[in-house]
This record gives structure tokens, sequence and C-alpha cells, in this order.
């Protein structure tokens, strides 16, 4: 699977590097971006995947995060891939900013005219990780997923999927039980279909319920005035309480003043990366 390098920019003693390729699960062009830490050039790392929320493309983390000197400092590949295929010409992937274009929702869609293209969920958890370890000097037995809000929600599913796939997990303001909000129910009912029993295999509150692999410590920040945490789009509570009778560990801070912005998860990300390198570099 061939590569082109889009752009390429020292950052933090490494690089950081964007790339498109043709993907065979969205049958389309795709750009996905990764962060090289100047230890790649003479070592194999681990890759920390970041999965972006609604709206967003490969741009918002790299250029809003301010991930690389972390990663630069634990020596840490982080792969951001998009959010959606783009570019399909479905009718009404541009409709609405919540669904289609930049809404993937990191499902594999079972409704026309979807299901051909939004297969994110695969992409994501295995095309791309194939990719970039096939490209780049990563060592494959070590790869954590994070992400943010919708983003979050992929995160928390493909950890809570894959038992032991990844060593680590963590979310910011993450949307913890789609099924059971707005934003989940619309992408649920568009990509998924009316059988809600389809849902439960992409919300973690449910996943986790039945999660019976090796122990995942998750991680997750929740800003205290986040507008969709007060609209019940996010409904961490609901996770919290199904990983406390499970014994699924979670750190839940809820940040005092903070939002749903990059602001936020600039002034944490430190603390994610380094939660990812003591599992990424045990």
């Amino acid at each position: 699977m061939a590569l082109t390098q889009v752009s390429s920019s020292k950052c933090a003693g490494g690089f950081q590097k964007v790339f498109e390729h043709d993907s065979t699960e969205l049958k389309c062009k795709m750009k996905f971006a990764v962060y090289l830490p100047p230890k790649a050039e003479t070592d194999k790392c681990p890759v920390m995947y970041w999965l972006s929320g609604l709206t967003c493309t490969e741009q918002n983390f790299i250029t809003k995060a301010g991930s690389q000197l972390a990663a630069a400092e634990h020596g840490i590949i982080i792969v951001a891939p998009d959010t959606s295929p783009r570019g399909c010409s479905i009718e009404g992937e541009d409709e609405s900013w919540d669904f289609g274009t930049g809404a993937g929702f990191y499902v594999d869609a079972l409704q026309d005219p979807w299901k051909g293209n939004y297969r994110m969920y695969s992409y994501v958890s295995e095309e791309l990780p194939q990719l970039i370890n096939a490209n780049f000097p990563t060592d494959p037995e070590r790869m954590s997923v994070c992400g943010h809000s919708m983003g979050g929600h992929g995160a928390l599913i493909c950890a809570l999927k894959n038992p032991g796939k990844y060593k680590a997990v963590s979310a910011f303001a993450p949307i913890c039980n789609p099924m059971q909000c707005p934003w989940g129910q619309k992408a649920f009912s568009g990509y998924l279909g009316p059988d809600r029993s389809t849902w439960e295999a992409y919300d973690a509150t449910v996943l986790a319920a039945s999660y019976s692999g090796p122990q995942l410590d998750i991680l997750i920040d929740q800003g205290r005035d986040d507008q969709f945490l007060s609209a019940s789009q996010l409904l961490p509570d609901n996770l919290i309480a199904v990983c406390s009778e499970k014994k699924i560990p979670v750190v839940f801070r809820l940040q005092p003043g903070y939002d749903h912005s990059y602001f936020f998860i600039y002034s944490f990300i430190n603390d994610h990366i380094k939660h990812h390198a003591k599992y990424l570099n045990a």
C-alpha cells in the first residue's frame, strides 16, 4: 500500500508528517498525521493512536494539542487519522456537521448508502495499524489509543472490543454511552439502522459491562464547564457506574472551568501521554 507524503515539519526534535493513501476499507483517499519522535531514527517505537472528534480532520490535533514535546520525551509515535471518508459523493454526506463527512463515529456502517465507505472502525483498528507497522519504525506489540469526544468514544470501544490489543486507553470528554444520547442515536440510526441490538457493539458503556479481557486502566478527563456534558451528550456517569461494578479501573477527573475545546486538551495532554508511556514503555 503506497503512501504519499503531503507535508513534513521538524518538530520537538522529530518530525510531524502527513501522508495520503488509498484506503481499502473506506474506498477513498485518506490522510493521516504521524509524529516521529527523535528516538524513531534509531529504534522501534510504540504507537499511540489519536482519534479526533466531530468535524475534525487529521490537522486539528497536530496543530492545537501540543502533543509533540511529550511524545518526543517518551519516544512515542503518534498517529492521527481523519474522522470519516472524504469525497465519496454519497447523497447527504455534507448536510449536517454531526453525521456524514467529519462524523464517521468509528463504526462500520450496515445501512445503504453508507456501508460501502463508512467503515471507520475497521479502518482505525485494522487497516491503519497494518499500514503504520509496514511503513514506520514501530513495535507492533506496543500500541495504545486515545481520543476526544466522538474520538474518545472511538478510543474506548477500540480498547474494549479488542482485549489485550491496546496497552493503554484514555479519553478527553468522550461520548460514553452513545445509545442514550442525541449524537449517538442520530449516528447509529443512520449508519447501523433501527435495530438497536447492532448499536451495542459500539457503545463503551455496554461493552464495559461484558468486558473480560486483561486489566485496562482507563484515564478520562472531562471539563466541568463543557456544554455537551450539561446537554447529556457525554454521560460519563453511566460508564463509570458500569466500570466500578465490573472492577475496571477508571481515573475520572472532572476539571473545573474547562470546556470541550482543544484548550482543554492542550492543558492535560501531557498527563495522557505519560499515562500511555507507563504502559507502552513498560
